[in-house]
């Protein structure tokens, strides 16, 4: 296809493709699939190689969020059945995070529901920080705090963090459908609030919440204006007890278009495979990680991923390589840790900590 040659030109040499180009990919028939991702497949090793970077997701704090985003668990009046509880003390996280560290993860992404952090919330969070970093030579450390007032990404920097992550998540024009406590606005201001203060912007999206194929290329686009080191897809998982939770709108065809799309607008980025991928892509799973070059390892916010050996064994077979890691070293475990933080007091809200 003269277009697929036209994107994969474009993308060895760093080149935005026009928005038609993009909507194209969107709009390939299941029989040119394969073609698509073979093409989005040279950009990606032209800049990648076969590597795959691991991240472990550390919940601090889960639940209790005031603000109404349609797609989440952790949302203002969600009757989904998850676990609540407030901060974790730094030892608790610390711990958490050396089970996906032990898994083979090199990031290690730090979240916590809310609409943003105060002032206390960033020196917990910074302890947390200074606790992994003195265990882990090398490791790297996202924060995703939510929306950031000024100041507070340079007391993180100064802490230790080397990246934030603040999703756009969808077009700018259809936000507001989505939430209404905060805005898209909002949003691209706490992204470059964290540039600024000299941390790696880490921003992606959410597909399959009824969006159309002009909001996925007009987010991928505005996410190339802000230009971010990391660009993590979501698939919507829709919960029970949210107001998206009927949506199911995607197969695991359009999945992969999607992350090609992303890949072609995004060609040297770290385009990260996230939440949702077990349910929406399935077994096609292994011909996503021609299109992405990160993965979240093991479990997400409130719901559970795949088994951590099996994400290395999926790797291993697809003949793609951990990025920076001997896999021959690597155990086998489910990080149990993390599971048994998750579980104590499950279904209740747990005592904040002091």
């Amino acid at each position: 296809m003269d277009l697929l040659n036209t994107l994969v030109d474009k993308g060895l040499r760093r080149e935005l493709p026009t928005r038609e180009e993009a909507l194209a990919v969107l709009a390939t028939s299941d029989d040119d699939l394969l073609d698509v991702v073979a093409a989005a497949g040279k950009v990606r090793r032209q800049w990648f190689g076969r590597r795959v970077k691991l991240n472990y997701l550390v919940n601090l704090k889960s639940g209790l969020c005031p603000e109404d985003c349609s797609y989440c668990s952790q949302r203002l009046g969600s009757k989904a059945e998850i676990l609540k509880y407030t901060w974790l003390k730094p030892d608790e996280a610390a711990a958490a995070a050396k089970a996906g560290l032990a898994g083979g993860a090199k990031r290690v992404c730090l979240v916590a529901s809310g609409r943003g952090p105060t002032d206390r919330d960033v020196d917990r969070v910074s302890e947390t920080i200074s606790a992994i970093k003195a265990e882990h030579e090398g490791v790297e450390v996202c924060a995703c705090l939510g929306l950031l007032s000024e100041g507070q990404a340079g007391r993180l920097r100064e802490a230790g963090a080397d990246a934030y992550n603040h999703n756009l998540n969808t077009s700018e024009a259809t936000y507001g459908d989505i939430c209404t406590t905060h805005d898209f606005g909002d949003r691209v201001d706490t992204v470059k609030q964290a540039q600024a203060s000299g941390l790696s912007a880490c921003s992606g999206m959410i597909a399959g919440m009824g969006e159309s194929d002009e909001d996925l290329v007009d987010v991928a686009f505005a996410l190339r204006e802000l230009d971010p080191d990391s660009v993590p897809v979501n698939f919507l998982i829709p919960f029970e007890g949210t107001p998206l939770a009927g949506e199911w709108n995607l197969t695991p065809q359009r999945c992969l278009r999607i992350l090609a799309m992303v890949r072609f607008v995004h060609p040297d980025a770290e385009v990260r495979l996230a939440a949702g991928r077990e349910v929406q892509l399935r077994s096609l799973q292994p011909l996503a990680l021609h299109l992405a070059n990160s993965i979240f390892l093991g479990d997400y916010l409130t719901s559970e991923g795949q088994a951590g050996k099996a994400d290395l064994e999926m790797i291993a077979d697809a003949g793609f390589e951990v990025e920076g890691t001997d896999t021959t070293t690597l155990p086998g475990h489910r990080t149990e840790d993390l599971v048994a933080v998750r579980r104590r007091g499950a279904g209740t809200e747990l005592p904040p900590n002091a």
